[in-house]
């Protein structure tokens, strides 16, 4: 299967994607609208119907449609190419990509009606707007400086948290945003605010380069911080024309294919195992070979030149299917299911609503009265599922925190393993000159603060699938209840009408299903932004991010600091009394490892005693704030329903109800909400033949 896509056609694509998500948000914008004017003409005539939730929710969704935006981070080593890459992508050489140091800063880049650079601090400075050069100026480095700042382990602008470039680009203006990263085999520091937007991007570009395949740095990110973690990710293998220039004839054809394939292997040794979704082998989906370079030198020349031959092509076709056919076809399916549930509701409410209009009060309030019994049953299974979340919170927030107490009390048994590949090189005269000391302590101090976040990356990995299965048990929980919860509903408005509900044969579980449990269940998100990847079942809220954030407690800020200051000066000492001999770099590794382990299982009991609570809390959150945000749907829910009674009640005893003028009414409430879900299904299936 050919994956080329030149780039209009993947501009193309991009649009007929705007263009569905736009005629969706509009149709969902208009809903809202006929039902919010319904609900208030209500209050003149039969009564609201209690729709206020069903209106809340799809205004939300139409303004995250209109304004969402697809944002691929873009990850890697230093002087892989990355801005390069971007530049061509851009078409212009807009982003520095000469010097070491040049993506120090994370930048943002996304649309802007004007070319403008908003450089943002971390010490609540005002931001401060940049032309390009001024850019480039004042946030670029020499080599020697670079160079000097990388030894001593400092970031070249501590100060400034990211910068956002804006540029009217087409392919921005179709809702891509870019992140461009800092270098990955740079400070820690500047590793964790890379590793930091994992989670709000929708996919990750991982950039590698030919002359270079998959260092030990790169693996160890990949392995850390990727693996596992249900992301989205594709992988450049830039520069791949140097090839040939490695070459003694670089003309020769067959050295080079041997040489090409040579370096495939290697490259599809190490990044196979990251190339697997849902048990299927996407390799030739996810990792392209490209030269940046070449392809920023046409498109400088010639604005629109095609970039056969440079990569580009097939990795933006990749980029296309995953976009069209994978994210938008989610995207667009939720809002769908959105609506037709928000139509549901209103037709239901409406349906319930028309046998009632020419009761007596007195008859009214005995139907009322006559489905209590149901209302109190709605109840039940509110609490219920309450009780399973709050139970489930209780066990995995207890277990989780103890499995990571655990963890850190098991570290020192394979510390003297772990540690082998982190151990910095050393030389017994590093420790007879003072310089070349501080030097060895800097290299060893990096070596713990890799150490430490590998083993709490790892240990996260574990956290985050027990949390992944609990919310997936939830999500199935919430389909149960769900299906309990319309039975009784249903019971509800055959109560009311004296009529018994049926369904047709094509409805389906999610249409049968209440607004609340759909949203538990994962079938409807309504955040902002999603985690990269596929859409967690059995959430519509970002426990990740809620999850991520208190579990920094236990990063480097308490975990290395305080062992690494312990741990130091005993390595040191013991180092230094080594005395001089020839076996005394082999025994100096060893000592550095044995005093380490010494020192470090010291202070571990306390570690993992100090960091107990705040995990066990970090976890309850999430849970938390999953039931707090299903008890209120449900809670609301089953207020609009009493409401949508009591209000007519309340018509009915102030004043004379027109019947015809308000069946009339109904109805076309009714059938205009109906035309507006028609609308976006239409778009739907307009959109999947459009990108088939």
């Amino acid at each position: 299967m050919s994956y080329k896509v030149e780039t209009d056609r993947f501009l193309n694509d991009l649009e007929k994607v705007a263009q569905a998500r736009a005629n969706v948000a509009m149709s969902l914008g208009k809903m809202a609208d006929t039902i919010a004017q319904a609900e208030s003409q209500g209050k003149q005539t039969s009564g609201e119907l209690g729709l206020e939730r069903e209106i809340e929710d799809i205004k939300v969704a139409s303004k995250n449609l209109s304004k969402g935006v697809f944002r691929l981070l873009v990850l890697g080593d230093m002087k892989r190419g990355k801005s390069t890459f971007l530049n061509a992508l851009i078409g212009e050489n807009l982003l520095p990509s000469d010097v070491n140091p040049c993506t120090a800063l994370l930048t943002v880049l996304r649309y802007g009606p004007e070319k403008k650079v908003t450089v943002y601090f971390k010490d609540g400075k005002s931001p401060k707007q940049l032309d390009f050069k001024s850019f480039k100026q004042d946030y670029t480095i020499d080599p020697a400086e670079a160079k000097k700042l990388e030894q001593e382990k400092k970031l070249a602008f501590p100060d400034v948290d990211y910068a956002v470039v804006e540029y009217p680009l087409p392919l921005l203006e179709k809702g891509v945003e870019i992140v461009d990263s800092p270098g990955l085999n740079d400070t820690e520091a500047r590793n964790e605010l890379s590793l930091g937007y994992i989670n709000n991007c929708h996919a990750i570009l991982f950039v590698l380069r030919a002359s270079q395949p998959c260092t030990l740095g790169e693996r160890r990110y990949l392995e850390n911080y990727i693996k596992g973690r249900g992301l989205s990710v594709f992988f450049m293998i830039n520069a791949w024309d140097q090839i040939r220039e490695s070459l003694i004839d670089p003309d020769d054809e067959e050295e080079l294919q041997e040489a090409e394939d040579r370096l495939r292997k290697v490259f599809k040794a190490n990044l196979a195992e990251y190339c697997i979704i849902d048990g299927y082998d996407v390799y030739d989906e996810r990792v392209f070979e490209v030269s940046a370079i070449k392809a920023l030198r046409k498109r400088l020349k010639v604005a629109n030149a095609a970039l056969e031959g440079t990569g580009f092509p097939e990795f933006m076709g990749a980029l296309n299917i995953f976009l069209t056919k994978e994210r938008a076809i989610s995207e667009i399916r939720q809002a769908r299911t959105l609506s037709r549930q928000a139509s549901n509701r209103v037709k239901e409410a409406i349906e319930r609503r028309i046998p009632l209009l020419d009761r007596s009060v007195k008859e009214l309030k005995e139907r009322i009265n006559s489905v209590e019994p149901e209302f109190n049953k709605l109840t039940d299974i509110r609490d219920r599922f309450k009780d399973e979340i709050q139970s489930l919170r209780d066990r995995k927030s207890r277990s989780i925190a103890d499995s990571f107490r655990t963890y850190v009390l098991n570290l020192g048994n394979t510390f003297e393993t772990d540690f082998l590949r982190y151990q910095p090189e050393v030389q017994f005269g590093d420790f007879l000159d003072q310089g070349r000391r501080q030097a060895f302590e800097a290299g060893l101090k990096q070596a713990f603060e890799q150490y430490v976040n590998d083993k709490l990356s790892a240990w996260t990995l574990t956290a985050e699938q027990e949390m992944n299965a609990a919310f997936t048990q939830l999500s199935k929980s919430a389909a149960n209840y769900g299906a309990s919860y319309t039975k009784v509903t249903d019971k509800i408005t055959e109560k009311i009408t004296g009529q018994k509900i049926s369904y047709s044969s094509n409805t389906s579980i999610e249409d049968k299903s209440p607004a609340w449990a759909n949203w538990a269940m994962g079938l409807v998100s309504l955040a902002s932004g999603n985690v990269a990847g596929a859409a967690l079942m059995g959430a519509g809220f970002d426990w990740k991010n809620i999850l991520l954030n208190l579990i920094a407690v236990i990063g480097i800020s308490v975990a290395v600091s305080t062992v690494f200051g312990i741990v130091l000066g005993p390595i040191t000492l013991a180092l230094v009394g080594l005395g001089i001999g020839v076996f005394q770099a082999d025994r100096a590794r060893k000592e550095v490892v044995k005093a380490a382990k010494k020192e470090l299982v010291k202070y571990l009991p306390q570690v993992a005693e100090q960091q107990w609570q705040p995990i066990h809390d970090a976890v309850k959150q999430c849970f938390d704030a999953y039931e707090k945000e299903v008890s209120d749907r449900i809670d609301d829910d089953i207020k609009s329903r009493k409401a949508e009674l009591d209000n007519l009640l309340q018509q009915k005893e102030s004043r004379e109800i027109n019947y015809k003028t308000e069946l009339e009414r109904l109805h076309k409430i009714e059938s205009d909400v109906s035309s507006q879900s028609q609308n976006i299904e239409s778009v739907y299936q307009d959109f999947l033949q459009a990108i088939a």
